[in-house]
């Protein structure tokens, strides 16, 4: 398996009519800054208990700044065992720019 690439558009469509886990791994401040309604931060700290209580098949989207980042991760997780896994180009500044009103703070 290998992981998908998600735009934001897609991502918010998938968001409004699934139960899909947002995943930020970002550093911590500036995911308090501002991030996507309903994400988890997700850091090297947590990311032991992230895949302890996730289902596998359960789709998971991963953001970063620029898109980037987000394929590395979005990778691991998918080596894991993780079975439906995106990485959303553009990162977050790219959701920012498109969906300004989609942010929470």
């Amino acid at each position: 398996m290998t992981m998908k690439h998600i735009s934001v558009t897609q991502t918010k469509a998938l968001l409004e009519q699934k139960d899909v886990i947002v995943a930020d791994i970002r550093d911590e401040n500036s995911f308090a800054q501002g991030h996507i309604p309903g994400s988890e931060h997700l850091s090297n700290a947590n990311i032991g208990h992230f895949m302890q209580e996730k289902e596998f098949d359960q789709p998971i989207i991963v953001v970063c700044y620029h898109g980037i980042s987000s394929q590395g991760a979005a990778s691991y997780l998918i080596e894991q065992g993780f079975e439906d896994v995106y990485s959303m180009d553009g990162g977050f500044t790219q959701w920012a720019s498109q969906l300004p009103d989609c942010i929470n703070k």
